[in-house]
């Protein structure tokens, strides 16, 4: 394997890393801002990669989805994955917040993801694209930024799906309580269990160009048009 194969690689695990991981801390940070301090106890505010590492999310469906096209003759797939869930006390953020800041916990991960991106886009289209005169670091730091942008911009939509156990539904989940809709939260909350099944389908099938890489190359269009 050659060294800038190394580098891809290194820099695309880096780039998962501070993608999920901020995004399972930033759950945890608004939800201590409303008084809960269960993240805090379980020492899961940390920015220490092994307190979050998920052997399904963070481990085995990154390899997977990365290294699995290679064996077919293709080319890498993309990086995705999640972290371990952070424990929040949702009653105690309703208390404090009501569902409106039930609502806000349920979208901080999606909200740093989109805010990473809107960084690594600007930085993306005043870096140079990198050639071989120039240093490993700077080519480092290239594909490092470049994967910072597609890879949070693939979380931040993922999560957005209406999908037992993800963001999108434990958002649509609280608004319903909100309004009092109590048919459709039981809905998501009774199916649960069946969340990471609805990902493995919609990954492993077509269904990924529809609901995952049309909104994925829209978005990032936008953001570096």
């Amino acid at each position: 394997m050659e060294s800038i194969d190394l580098l891809k690689i290194a820099a695309a695990v880096l780039a998962l890393a501070v993608a999920i991981i901020g995004h399972e801390i930033m759950h945890g940070w608004i939800a201590y801002m409303y008084g809960d301090t269960t993240a805090k106890n379980a020492g899961r505010l940390s920015i220490n990669p092994f307190v979050h590492v998920d052997l399904v999310g963070t481990i085995i469906v990154p390899a997977t989805m990365y290294f699995l096209p290679m064996f077919f003759g293709a080319d890498s797939g993309f990086l995705f994955g999640w972290a371990k869930p952070v424990p929040v006390n949702m009653a105690t953020v309703i208390n404090r917040a009501g569902y409106n800041g039930a609502m806000q916990v349920d979208l901080a991960g999606v909200a740093y993801n989109f805010t990473m991106a809107a960084f690594a886009s600007i930085a993306i289209v005043y870096m140079s694209q990198p050639n071989t005169s120039d240093s490993l670091i700077y080519i480092f730091a290239y594909l490092f930024v470049f994967q910072l942008l597609i890879i949070n911009v693939v979380l931040g939509v993922f999560n957005l799906l209406p999908i037992p156990q993800f963001d999108g539904a434990h958002f649509i989940m609280h608004l319903a309580m909100k309004y009092k809709i109590n048919s459709v939260a039981e809905f998501f909350y009774k199916n649960e269990r069946y969340g990471i099944i609805i990902v493995l389908i919609i990954l492993m099938t077509p269904l990924k160009n529809y609901l995952l890489l049309m909104p994925v190359q829209t978005i990032l269009n936008l953001l570096l048009s």
